[in-house]
């Protein structure tokens, strides 16, 4: 396998076999994100992507259960590439019970529902979205690319294509000053969606990002470890989502709460007020780790 740059997959991803479609991202213009930023977005010849799929299972046999097809936004490839690349894999791995990639909702929405219907059945399971916010103003100010309502319309598509969706929320995304709307914009999108996963991440600014710079200057203000949980607590409570699970898979996170929604929303509302219990100084401080 032949691989351009770092890599990046979701931490659910980490025992899956990793083929690189695309290199970098095609928006990459996130004010918070840090990746991608060494290299042009492209997408990588058909022939190239089966020839390391070929070579993975000269090396792994049939022993590969899930595939993850990096980099950022693999699907706004042809349909009818991917589609060829997915039923190869398929050939190459028959006991694999999972292929997936990252589609943020700007180019999900580029593809039709006729077009979405033939990756599913081509062996596409699972999209990974960074809708981040669901909260119009903190997504026009980090340059998101994406609203509200185009987030709600590529979570549905996705989800009438009968493929899975992993939606990504980051907490304090939206500062001091956006807190109480990020949280409950974000839970009101993700109502309207209903996705199979549901993942939180907080926000850690990167050095080299333009929201780092906002940082820097005393122009965005991080929340506090109190602030975050508190902000938590206010987007898990107005979840309405039915046979979803919440992870809090990350370092980046304050407190570790999982579970299925809406059964085990009250268990992970009191577990973070035993959280807020405890004095901050408990808790990394915001901006450990981008230092």
């Amino acid at each position: 396998m032949r691989y351009e740059g770092t890599i990046y997959r979701p931490p659910s991803e980490a025992h899956s076999l990793l083929i690189q479609c695309t290199i970098g991202c095609p928006h990459n213009r996130c004010t918070f994100c840090a990746m991608y930023k060494d290299r042009n977005f492209r997408i990588r010849p058909v022939e190239e992507i089966k020839q390391d799929l070929t070579a993975a299972r000269q090396y792994y046999g049939d022993a590969v259960r899930s595939l993850f097809l990096p980099d950022g936004n693999t699907i706004l490839m042809k349909t009818v590439e991917l589609e060829e690349i997915l039923k190869y894999a398929r050939e190459l791995f028959p006991r694999l019970s999972r292929i997936t990639m990252y589609g943020s909702a700007q180019f999900i929405n580029l593809k039709t529902p006729t077009e979405l219907a033939t990756l599913r059945a081509a062996g596409l399971d699972r999209i990974h979205s960074g809708m981040e916010s669901g909260d119009d103003v903190t997504l026009k100010k980090i340059c998101k690319g994406s609203t509200a309502e185009t987030i709600i319309a590529a979570g549905q598509k996705i989800i009438q294509a009968g493929m899975e969706l992993s939606e990504y929320v980051l907490i304090g995304i939206g500062g001091v000053s956006r807190t109480v709307e990020h949280a409950l914009e974000s839970a009101k999108v993700l109502n309207a969606i209903n996705p199979r996963f549901i993942r939180l991440r907080t926000l850690i600014p990167m050095p080299g990002t333009p929201l780092y710079e906002e940082f820097l200057r005393g122009d965005f203000q991080l929340l506090s470890p109190h602030q975050a949980l508190q902000e938590t607590r206010m987007f898990i409570d107005t979840l309405t989502v039915e046979s979803a699970e919440l992870f809090s898979d990350h370092h980046s996170n304050y407190a570790w709460v999982h579970g299925r929604l809406p059964a085990d929303k009250a268990e992970m509302i009191t577990k973070i007020e035993e959280l807020l219990s405890l004095p901050e100084s408990h808790f990394r401080p915001p901006a450990e780790g981008s230092l």
